[in-house]
């Protein structure tokens, strides 16, 4: 079974029980504060197991299912049969990097909390996009398909505008770290 699988599967679950009230969300969600504080340090990785609704979940492991089991089989193609475990321990450092920035942001705040695999799942997507920047992606609400390379640099820098905006109640900074360090690890990939 591919990783992408597993991770959307135990991802998808984790979300459920959560929604259900089986797993005590503000436990796991990212809270700058409280990893700070606390030492509470698990909460750099678990946020990406949870989710803010269906549609939160729905889309990110779409995306992930889209775009991971490609970069997959590029690491797999890369790595030989260590392809797997190196393509999961990108994941999971995606996890943790996409929620830097907000760390130091937000690390006095006490009422700041982030939950989703965006961030990683944005690691995957970019990824995919340095592996193949000529393909092209069909983006609602846009019916023309784009080049990727043209979806990454408009997606950046609607990020980018944003986060310094604000006000939308998602994680934006997480969408571009786990974007930047996403193509970070393919270019190397690829080119070095």
């Amino acid at each position: 079974m591919h990783i992408t699988l597993i991770i959307i599967i135990v991802t998808s679950l984790v979300s459920v029980l959560a929604f259900l009230g089986k797993v005590p969300a503000n436990k796991y969600m990212f809270n700058a504060w409280a990893v700070s504080e606390r030492r509470e340090y698990w909460r750099f990785f678990t946020h990406a197991l949870l989710h803010g609704g269906w549609g939160h979940l729905i889309i990110n492991m779409f995306v992930l299912f889209s775009f991971g089991t490609i970069v997959e089989g590029i690491f797999d193609l890369h790595y030989g049969s260590r392809g797997g475990l190196f393509y999961l321990l990108f994941y999971i450092a995606a996890v943790a990097v996409s929620s830097v920035w907000d760390y130091f942001e937000h690390r006095n705040d006490y009422s700041y909390n982030a939950l989703g695999a965006s961030g990683a799942v944005n690691a995957v997507l970019f990824a995919g996009i340095v592996f193949n920047p000529s393909s092209k992606l069909i983006v609602f609400p846009i019916p023309v398909p784009l080049p990727a390379w043209l979806f990454a640099i408009l997606y950046l820098g609607y990020s980018v505008y944003m986060s310094k905006r604000g006000g939308d109640n998602i994680g934006h900074r997480a969408h571009i770290s786990g974007a930047v360090f996403g193509a970070a690890v393919a270019a190397m990939m690829k080119f070095l």
